[in-house]
């Protein structure tokens, strides 16, 4: 709490924070605290909120990071959410919890070098590789990795084509760690091709369709290339990309509306592969989809083609 206080600069609310029960304390700290006018400065600041609402601790991923058994809580890029950042350090700390990546304005090469330097100290001398995608500044639909590529199966990926497949100025970099060191650094054409050559062969599936440029970068922007995997084949989508969906149907995936499963129309173990499609309209406004909506935590392993 005191991290949280001294990083907004309302210190002068510690001790009103630490008297609430932990139910009011939890829904203050994501809902807001209303600011105390009762004083003269705090008059003319003119401020509703000592701590502002948590206006997109909805996208759980942005916090923390799943790697293997362990969890990297993320530094956020913006100050507004840095409070997410350390709640969700609360949370993974109360428990003991202790690869591809984007670099671009909300993951910077500074912050890769760190996660890098962790896994050389704690990964051990076995071989590991991280390979690190280069994202535009502008437009903010490119803030993370799972806007251009996401995994649908464990062949198959979500791509946006302009970025990920086609020639361009963004560079795709292979890591190679060994022996607890970084022993290589290269560019290499894109990120299936660096994939395939360490035996992981994924077929891309064209974010918005082949057909036309700007139906890909239209449903890009509305988070097309953000899919959460349920399970190997079976994954969550907005509605709203239906050129992306398309797509996916020429795969023989079965689309089917959330409202089907909910309503039990719809049973998703019997389905072979699958979108489960979720309305949108005001969840896209923050600027993600399924995928950075939702942080698992454990999760079943994975048959991985040899």
């Amino acid at each position: 709490m005191g991290k949280i206080c001294v990083t907004e600069n309302v210190t002068d609310y510690f001790e009103y924070l630490m008297e609430m029960s932990s139910r009011n304390l939890a829904n203050v700290l994501i809902e807001g605290l209303p600011a105390k006018i009762n004083t003269l400065t705090a008059y003319l600041k003119d401020d509703y909120y000592a701590l502002l609402p948590l206006y997109n601790f909805y996208f759980t991923r942005d916090a923390a990071v799943t790697i293997g058994s362990r969890a990297l809580i993320c530094k956020m890029a913006s100050k507004v959410r840095m409070r997410e950042s350390l709640i969700t350090e609360a949370i993974f700390k109360n428990p003991n919890f202790f690869d591809s990546v984007g670099n671009g304005m909300r993951t910077s090469s500074n912050g890769i070098d760190l996660l890098v330097n962790r896994l050389c100290k704690t990964e051990g001398p076995e071989k590991r590789h991280v390979i690190v995608q280069q994202l535009p500044d502008t437009p903010e639909s490119f803030i993370h990795l799972d806007m251009v590529f996401t995994l649908l199966d464990v062949d198959k990926a979500m791509v946006f084509e302009p970025l990920i497949l086609n020639d361009n100025q963004y560079q795709t970099v292979h890591m190679t760690i060994e022996g607890g060191r970084v022993t290589k650094i290269k560019t290499v054409n894109n990120i299936p091709a660096i994939l395939k050559k360490l035996g992981m062969e994924v077929e891309p599936i064209i974010c918005g369709g082949n057909a036309d440029e700007w139906n890909q970068e239209r449903e890009q922007w509305h988070s097309g290339a953000n899919f959460f995997a349920l399970s190997p084949g079976k994954v969550m989508a907005y509605a709203r990309n239906v050129h992306t969906l398309n797509e996916l149907g020429k795969m023989d995936f079965e689309i089917i509306p959330a409202w089907d499963i909910i309503n039990g129309k719809k049973d998703l173990t019997k389905s072979a592969k699958c979108v489960v499609t979720i309305d949108g309209s005001e969840l896209p406004r923050g600027g993600g989809g399924a995928r950075c909506m939702t942080m698992p935590l454990r999760r079943s392993s994975v048959n991985w083609p040899k």
